[in-house]
C-alpha cells in the first residue's frame, strides 16, 4: 500500500448515486440497529457516540470529514466499545475504497482491527468488553453485506467474513442467533443474483434464437401487435414498471463507480476492479432500455397504413404519458428514444395525423440540456408526491420477489440512468 496514497471522500457523488438506487429521497441505505434484535442498552447508548481521540491522518472542512490516509480512513470505519462510525460515512467509504483496495483487502483489514483492537482473538477476553462491541460489529458487518452483498461473492471476502462473526458468536446464543440470521440473508441476496443471472441468460438465447428463425422465415411467424394484446396505456405502463423495478432491485450501487471507473494508462499497478464481476446487471437494465425503445420503433413501423401507425403513436404517447404520471422515468425516456429513432422520425406523413401536444411536453421534460434541469425539477415532484400517494393510480405496488411474502411496496420513483452518469461522470 503507497504511505502517501490519499481517499477523497465525494460524499456527494455518493449520495446522488444512492438516490438513484434505492429511490429513497433523503435516506442513506441503512438497516436497523442490532438494538431490537440484541436488547443492549449499552449499545444503545453509544450507538453514535464520536471518539474522543481521533485517529491521526484524517482531515475535516467544515466539521465534515473530507479526506484521509486509507488506513486513517479504514480505522475510522471499524467501530469500539464508546463509538459507532456514522451511517452516511459507512457508504460512501465502502463504495469509494473499492477504487484503492479491493474489497475482500478491506475486509480483511476490518476483521484483523476488530480482532487486535478488541482483542476478539484472545479466548480469555474480558466478556463484558466482548457483548459491548459485538452488537456494533455486526451492526457494520450487517450495514455491509446488505448494502453491498455482490462484494461477498469473493470467497476471499467471504472467509474473513466467517472468521470475523466465527468470533463474535463463540458461546453466546444471542449473538449466534444475530450471526445466523444475517448469513441467511446474505445467502438468498446472492443466490437471488445467480438465479436472475441465469434467467438473463435464457431470455438472451431465446431472444436471439427467434431472430434467427425469422430471417430464416419471415412468414413462418404469425405477427401480433401490442394493441391485440393490452390497448390500455396505463396496464401497460404499470407492466412497464414492474420489469424496471425488478431488474433495478439486482442492480448494485458499486456497479455505477464500476463502469465509469477508467483504469489509468500509465497506472502498471493491477485494477481492482479486474477480479471483480463486472457491472453485469447495470448492463443488463441498459440492454432492457435499448430493447423497449427498439420495441416501441418496430411496434410503429409494423402497421401499413398511415392511420395505423398513428393509432400506435398516440398509443404509446399515452404509455409515456402514464409512466411520467406514476414515476417511471427510465420507461419514459425509453419510449421517447424510440419515438425518435430515424425510421420513426421520418414518418412525416403519419407524424401529422398524431396530436404531438402531449408528446413535445414529455420531451421537453426529458430534455437533456442544462444537466437534465427540466427531469430533476420534475423528479423532485414526483419524490413528494410519491410520499403522499394514496390511490392505484398514484402508486406503483410490486410484489417484492426477494422475500417469500406477498407483500406489496409503497411506491418506488425510477430515475434516469443518463442523469446518474452525468453525476458519476462530473464528480469522477
Amino acid at each position: 500500500m503507497k504511505p502517501w496514497l490519499r481517499v477523497h471522500l465525494p460524499v456527494k457523488l455518493m449520495f446522488l448515486i444512492v438516490m438513484q438506487i434505492t429511490h429513497q429521497p433523503g435516506n442513506m441505505p441503512q438497516t436497523p440497529p442490532f438494538t431490537g434484535q440484541l436488547n443492549t442498552g449499552v449499545y444503545n447508548k453509544n450507538l453514535y457516540q464520536a471518539k474522543e481521540e481521533g485517529y491521526s491522518g484524517l482531515y475535516y472542512h467544515d466539521n465534515n470529514l473530507a479526506s484521509g490516509s486509507l488506513e486513517a480512513l479504514i480505522h475510522h470505519l471499524v467501530p469500539t466499545v464508546d463509538y459507532y462510525p456514522d451511517r452516511t460515512y459507512i457508504f460512501t467509504f465502502l463504495l469509494s475504497s473499492r477504487l484503492f483496495i479491493r474489497p475482500h483487502e478491506l475486509m480483511s483489514k476490518v476483521c484483523h482491527l476488530c480482532m487486535e483492537q478488541q482483542r476478539l482473538s484472545d479466548p480469555q477476553a474480558d466478556k463484558m468488553r466482548v457483548r459491548k462491541i459485538a452488537p456494533k460489529v455486526l451492526q457494520l458487518l450487517t450495514e455491509w453485506t446488505e448494502t453491498f452483498a455482490y462484494d461477498f461473492r469473493d470467497e476471499k471476502t467471504m472467509r474473513s467474513l466467517k472468521e470475523l462473526t466465527h468470533r463474535l458468536a463463540n458461546g453466546d446464543e444471542v449473538y449466534r442467533k444475530a450471526v445466523g440470521q444475517m448469513s441467511q440473508a446474505l445467502i438468498r441476496r446472492l443466490t437471488a443474483l445467480s438465479q436472475y443471472e441465469e434467467a438473463l441468460v435464457k431470455i438472451n438465447a431465446a431472444a436471439a434464437e427467434r431472430l434467427t428463425s425469422l430471417k430464416a422465415k419471415p412468414q413462418a411467424s404469425i405477427q401480433r401487435d401490442m394493441l391485440s394484446i393490452c390497448n390500455d396505456p396505463f396496464a401497460v405502463a404499470q407492466q412497464l414498471t414492474h420489469i424496471e423495478l425488478e431488474r433495478l432491485s439486482y442492480i448494485g450501487p458499486e456497479e455505477f463507480v464500476q463502469a465509469f471507473v477508467q483504469k489509468d494508462p500509465l497506472d502498471n499497478d493491477k485494477s481492482c476492479f479486474s477480479d471483480h464481476k463486472k457491472a453485469s446487471s447495470l448492463e443488463a437494465y441498459v440492454d432492457w432500455f435499448n430493447r423497449l425503445s427498439y420495441l416501441v420503433a418496430t411496434e410503429i413501423c409494423l402497421p401499413v397504413k398511415k392511420k395505423q401507425r398513428a393509432r400506435v403513436m398516440e398509443f404509446f404517447i399515452d404509455v409515456a404519458r402514464e409512466c411520467f404520471n406514476i414515476g417511471n422515468f427510465n420507461s419514459l425516456m425509453a419510449i421517447i428514444s424510440g419515438m425518435n429513432m430515424s425510421p420513426v422520425s421520418r414518418l412525416k406523413k403519419t407524424w401529422n395525423k398524431v396530436k404531438t401536444a402531449k408528446f413535445d411536453i414529455l420531451e421537453h421534460q426529458m430534455d437533456p440540456s442544462s444537466n437534465f434541469y427540466n427531469y430533476r425539477t420534475a423528479l423532485r415532484g414526483a419524490t413528494q408526491r410519491s410520499v403522499t400517494a394514496n390511490s392505484s393510480r398514484e402508486k406503483v405496488r410490486h410484489t417484492n420477489n426477494n422475500n417469500n411474502n406477498n407483500s406489496a411496496a409503497a411506491s418506488r420513483i425510477l430515475t434516469l440512468p443518463p442523469a446518474a452518469s452525468a453525476d458519476v461522470s462530473f464528480n469522477n
